[in-house]
């Protein structure tokens, strides 16, 4: 059934795309009509035509412009939103999901509690996402500790370059996030119907944009949309940057100076060796973490979604700088995900849908196989999760907006009602990590790869002029001789081309300096070389995923209200994916009569012991309401004892057993209703099977 709805609703969102694409190629055919009428017009005035000519074009123009204008707004008509956002924070906060953090002492942005319904969703995302990922890619999992000293932190370039821009209300002081503030007004901007369709067009691209955008750029959009700061109306000041680390010092003495860390990779990286002796000295491999990160946000206004501290879940993926193929890319590779690369962003605002993984690597869309293989296996993630797969899309990091060192970058977005939010990063960060902790720490971080025979390989081999590199560079001699170690064959070979075709090549540090080489300092040369064995860097392609984040989404996703019976109240309810409801079962008496007591106590007892959470309801309301108040929380499944239990024969007691999203209740014995419960959970069974295996159960009677 959910598949043939899901089929329905994909055939109409097809034909709905395609006629706003016909309204919108028949709009710029329009525009370009009216401009060139326009100035056929001003050519006949002009020219002095006679005046029943002119009016006659006239009239043309004015008909042109009619139906421009008629066009314009049938594009420009706001749609209604596709999440309740205020109905849902009301229920996370009603029902104890998610609160904001020392509530009685007035809450302090960005920090939050998640309450007992909350902390069973996300721990049930955790588990699922170490099961998905940890499990079924045989990774090495690992907890390293949240305390960071600033070394590390500094040779990773998070001291210099951990920033966000920042604008200041000149009046008040108030800090705002500039990115975020320019998306916000220009969302405010593309609701309101009197904004022209072509300028909504043009606001839709730069909002594409402004997370890759420089101060000064977004200081122009800033300045150009009069913003001003949200609050008080005050001048905002122009945009600088603000480190986000949360600083502390180790020790008593307060000498060694650290970091709580603003992400948990570090940690796997400078246990590089370790991990690889544990995996046998075999590559590729790759290692997880599950803890929490800490940033020091500069304006935290959108709930779980913008936290100072929170929880995060990233893999490490190391492998072979010149041979990133997946052993199981094959598994995907037919795969078609919603993907918005580069181009599209700054141009067409088109979302790619019609190509297979297997096209988009082929095409170096995306860069190579291991990372499409794990933007793939993101995509099931999310949607086993509960995501819905309409608002789920993956965006390409603009040029602008890459570190220099990454081959390309991937963010899974997941629309919400804050708009499209990063929850994924999928980053191929080449040897960047690993090349500068072994350049600090002078401990090798390499791997071995031993040939089954000798044979020749090609090698590039640098030769540095250190002495010209240095009369050049002075002090920064350092920093250039350390990029030039840190490139890889492809890279050396792209400088090495531009020195012998114009002279000159230009590179960036990780400090985002740039240097112009001239041919008598590097020279970069293919060879030949017998071996037994390779030695390399390892690359690093590395998912990173925000798990308050993507709660927030399932939370969103998967609400909706359903019309109480007398019609007057609507009922909320929480559609978890039974893996990820906190409570997988209700048990409720039909009343509070203690002939039924043992029965709830022994059916309670079956299902704990068959790894069932269980929550009993045996308060005083009425068995609708109790029903309600399961759905509210997404307990997919809840059983009732009435009389009827009571009065059967010892050894044939049944109970009723209903599903949350059609409310459809069976008639089942209570001996088989744990083991079916807990195959329903692990969707080992559908509940078309349960359906037709007893006997539906119609109405309820109070004795």
């Amino acid at each position: 059934q959910r598949r043939v709805t899901w089929g329905i609703f994909s055939i109409w969102f097809t034909k709905m795309e395609s006629d706003r694409e016909t309204k919108l190629q028949e709009l710029q055919e329009l525009a370009a009509q009216a401009k060139s009428q326009g100035e056929a017009v001003r050519t006949l005035k002009k020219g002095g035509a006679p005046k029943a000519e002119i009016d006659a074009a006239v009239a043309i123009l004015t008909d042109i412009k009619t139906r421009l204008a008629a066009l314009d707004k049938a594009l420009t008509v706001v749609e209604a939103p596709k999440f309740d956002r205020k109905s849902v924070e009301d229920l996370c906060k009603r029902r104890l999901i998610f609160i904001p953090s020392f509530e009685i002492y007035g809450g302090v942005g960005g920090l939050y509690d998640y309450g007992p319904p909350g902390c069973g969703v996300k721990s049930n995302v955790e588990q699922i996402w170490r099961q998905h990922f940890v499990f079924e890619e045989n990774m090495l999992e690992v907890q390293c500790t949240c305390l960071t000293p600033e070394v590390v932190l500094k040779t990773s370039g998070h001291v210099e370059k951990f920033t966000d821009l920042m604008v200041k209300d000149v009046k008040t002081g108030d800090c705002y996030r500039a990115d975020k503030l320019l998306g916000e007004i220009i969302d405010k901007v593309l609701v309101d119907n009197k904004t022209p369709f072509e300028r909504k067009e043009e606001l839709k691209i730069v909002k594409n944009q402004v997370d890759s955008f420089d101060a000064t750029t977004l200081w122009n959009w800033l300045t150009e949309l009069k913003a001003k700061a949200p609050d008080t109306g005050n001048a905002l000041s122009e945009p600088y940057p603000f480190n986000l680390m949360f600083g502390t010092s180790i020790g008593p003495a307060g000498n060694l100076k650290g970091y709580l860390r603003p992400e948990t990779a570090q940690g796997i990286f400078v246990n590089f060796r370790r991990l690889l002796d544990h995996n046998g000295g075999r590559m590729p491999f790759a290692a997880a973490q599950i803890g929490l990160g800490f940033r020091n946000e500069i304006s935290p206004r959108a709930g779980l979604l913008r936290v100072r501290e929170f929880t995060m879940a990233e893999i490490e993926h190391f492998l072979n700088p010149n041979d990133k193929r997946h052993p199981k890319f094959h598994e995907v590779k037919d795969m078609k995900l919603n993907l918005f690369p580069q181009d599209n962003q700054v141009t067409t605002g088109k979302i790619v849908n019609t190509v297979t993984l297997e096209e988009a690597v082929n095409s170096r869309m995306i860069n190579n196989e291991t990372l499409a293989y794990f933007m793939a296996r993101t995509h099931l993630f999310l949607v086993k999760i509960g995501i819905r797969p309409d608002c789920l899309r993956f965006r390409q990091h603009l040029k602008t907006e890459m570190a220099h060192y990454a081959s390309d970058c991937w963010d899974a977005e997941i629309e919400t009602s804050y708009g499209w939010v990063e929850c994924a990063g999928h980053a191929d960060r080449a040897c960047f990590d690993l090349s500068n902790h072994a350049a600090k720490s002078n401990v090798e971080l390499i791997a071995h790869e031993t040939l089954p025979e000798p044979r020749n390989i090609e090698i590039v081999k640098s030769t540095i002029n250190n002495k010209v590199v240095g009369q050049t560079f002075k002090q920064k001699q350092k920093e250039v001789i350390e990029q030039l170690n840190l490139m890889n064959d492809e890279q050396k070979m792209a400088i090495q081309a531009q020195l012998d075709s114009t002279g000159e090549a230009v590179i960036t540090t990780c400090n985002n300096e740039s240097f112009t080489l001239q041919p008598t300092m590097v020279k970069f040369e293919r060879i030949s070389k017998r071996v037994t064995e390779i030695a390399y860097t390892p690359s690093v392609i590395e998912p990173s995923f925000g798990i308050g984040r993507i709660v927030y989404a399932v939370l969103e996703h998967a609400f909706y209200a359903r019309p109480s019976e007398d019609g007057e109240e609507k009922r909320y309810v929480l559609k978890f994916p039974a893996l990820v409801a906190p409570v997988k079962c209700a048990v409720l008496p039909l009343s509070a009569n203690a002939a039924l007591a043992p029965y709830v106590q022994e059916i309670s007892s079956s299902l704990t012991r068959k790894g069932v959470s269980v929550k009993v309801d045996d308060s005083g309301q009425t068995i609708g309401k109790r029903y309600w108040r399961a759905d509210e929380i997404g307990c997919p499944f809840g059983i009732t004892v009435d009389f009827q239990t009571d009065s059967e024969a010892a050894g044939s007691k049944t109970v009723t057993l209903r599903e949350r999203d059609s409310m459809v209740q069976v008639r089942i014995p209570i001996a088989d209703v744990a083991d079916v419960v807990r195959e329903l959970v692990e969707a080992r069974l559908e509940w078309s099977d349960v359906t037709s295996r007893y006997p539906l159960f119609e109405a309820q009677t109070l004795a």
